[in-house]
């Protein structure tokens, strides 16, 4: 079905403003067909004025409706409907006497000028199903008259109200609570939905007949004077909307004045109780605290784990045992990395974070273990926004690639860079993927290791957060060399690193390892796929080929 904006440019000559006070009004609308047990379509002259398009629909909460299909899109010549004819050329509601039959079901139509700073943009047809007509009771009466009011409001460029653009599925509506108001203010009927919102509120009368806007505002507790605003808004002097607590409820307040002849007549409030809403609102605010507090507090336990293996690394350090030392540092990066993520987590609202920065901090905190800064890191590309089952082991798995390309990469005084690249690749048939790559210009991979079968403690931490927890694959090769199987990745990673302005580490000396991560971002669109490495594909971080 063609959007609004689609048929008033593809047949019209509307303004760009024209166009604003349509979706105004369509945004509104469905107060106009609740009040008029009708159904509503927006027709608008073609651009040559020999036909009218119908570009918007409404159907009634409150009634059956008048049509089965919908009418969007529909082009009918000029003269075949003369209601709609009068009412474009002579800016006046038209009123049928005699009721149309559509498949045996009599239709009352009514057709309303659409005006908007004296010229009339196109006509609503109101068309009302009068095969359930019976004695209307107060309340269908009240709704019909004030429908009326609104009816002359639109006609004469008056309703919608400018700047005033209402949510349909956050607003009021008129089921769920209706209050009609005098001039003064004064209540001339309220529906049992509203009147029993305000008996919640603490109300032990009537509302018929007493001022709405003091007695709101003295149901509603505040500290110091009265509120002037809430007893304006309440009296329906201009179209305001406000919440009310009290009495441990709260209320949702909408006013709408009717000024059909260009004078206040009196005023709609169209009210709803959301107190059950509000309650979910804060129980949802407190668990998202409560999860903040339980990342920020794991951060904290973490740091202090990492502080006490600190402490003893130095202290073994003392003693000369430097591979018990270097043992201890290497689970303090792999403890700081998990901290990382959870001091992100810690500040979102969410369980998802922005992975940049946490790629970042974990380049820089291995960078560190370069003296003097003579092996440099940097990130080329974006990974985005991930979900924290993804972020958690994604951020070991970096922290172990990057520590073994600076450890086993780089002789003692040699220089070098190693580029952590990332490449998103969204898909709606296929599940969305990143690529992530980390190469470095240093002595590239041993001729007899294996990453299938060689190493130790960081490539088993590699294999098993790869394929066990992100789904993914993993591949080593040297720069300017491919794997049967693994080639397709290994182009992909060196054309999104060679596209994104830098050259690939590893080009001067002829020399370096390009380490390939593929994983699954949309591992509920292939479930089985989790847990399953793909077959001969090998997985690990470059380790010393000495056991």
């Amino acid at each position: 079905m063609p959007s609004m904006n689609d048929l008033v440019r593809q047949h019209t000559d509307l303004e760009e403003g024209d166009l604003e006070w349509l979706h105004l009004l369509v945004s509104e609308w469905q107060l106009l067909s609740d009040l008029s047990f009708a159904d509503l379509v927006l027709w608008l002259p073609t651009r040559d004025g020999t036909r009218y398009v119908s570009v918007a629909q409404m159907r009634p909460n409150t009634g059956p409706t008048s049509y089965q299909d919908d009418m969007v899109g529909h082009l009918v010549p000029r003269g075949r409907r003369p209601l709609l004819d009068v009412a474009l050329d002579e800016g006046r509601i038209v009123r049928e006497g005699d009721p149309e039959w559509r498949e045996e079901v009599p239709v009352r139509v009514e057709s309303i000028p659409v005006r908007r700073e004296g010229r009339v943009l196109g006509v609503i047809a109101r068309n009302t199903n009068l095969l359930t007509v019976r004695t209307p009771s107060r309340l269908e009466l009240t709704y019909l008259q004030s429908a009326a009011d609104l009816a002359q409001m639109i006609a004469g460029g008056a309703f919608p109200f400018p700047g005033q653009q209402v949510g349909m599925d956050r607003a009021p509506r008129v089921g769920d609570g209706f209050i009609r108001l005098d001039a003064d203010g004064v209540v001339q009927y309220a529906s049992p939905n509203a009147l029993s919102a305000y008996h919640r509120l603490g109300l032990a009368t009537d509302l018929v007949g007493i001022p709405l806007g003091p007695t709101t505002a003295e149901l509603a507790p505040t500290r110091g004077p009265v509120d002037e605003s809430l007893v304006k808004l309440a009296s329906g002097w201009a179209p305001r909307e406000a919440e009310i607590e009290g009495n441990d409820c709260v209320i949702q307040l909408r006013a709408i004045p009717l000024k059909p002849k260009g004078e206040r007549i009196g005023s709609l409030i169209l009210l709803r109780d959301v107190t059950e809403l509000r309650r979910r609102e804060r129980e949802l605010m407190t668990k998202d605290a409560t999860i903040r507090e339980i990342h920020h507090r794991v951060k904290n336990n973490l740091q202090t784990v990492a502080a006490l293996l600190r402490l003893q690394s130095r202290r073994i350090g003392a003693t000369g045992d430097s591979r018990a030392r270097a043992a201890l540092d290497e689970a303090v990066r792999r403890v700081g990395s998990i901290a990382i993520v959870h001091e992100t987590l810690s500040q979102n609202l969410d369980e998802r974070v922005e992975f940049d920065e946490i790629a970042d901090r974990v380049i820089g905190m291995v960078a560190e273990l370069s003296p003097d800064g003579r092996v440099s890191a940097r990130r080329v590309g974006r990974f985005g926004i991930l979900e924290a089952e993804t972020a958690t082991p994604l951020s070991m798995v970096l922290t172990e690639i990057l520590q073994n390309a600076l450890e086993h990469g780089f002789g003692p005084g040699e220089r070098g860079t190693i580029e952590v690249g990332a490449t998103r690749t969204e898909g709606r048939r296929e599940a969305s993927r990143l690529l992530v790559t980390v190469q470095d210009n240093g002595r590239g991979l041993p001729e007899s290791f294996d990453p299938r079968s060689d190493g130790n403690l960081g490539l088993q931490i590699v294999r098993a957060l790869v394929e066990g927890e992100l789904g993914g694959r993993f591949d080593m090769v040297r720069l300017g060399e491919g794997t049967p199987d693994g080639a397709g990745a290994a182009e992909a990673a060196g054309a999104a690193v060679e596209g994104s302005g830098h050259g690939a580490p590893g080009a001067e000396r002829g020399g370096g390892t390009r380490v390939i991560l593929d994983l699954p971002l949309d591992k509920h669109k292939n479930p089985a796929g989790r847990n399953t490495p793909a077959a001969g594909r090998g997985t690990g971080k470059r380790e010393s080929p000495v056991p």
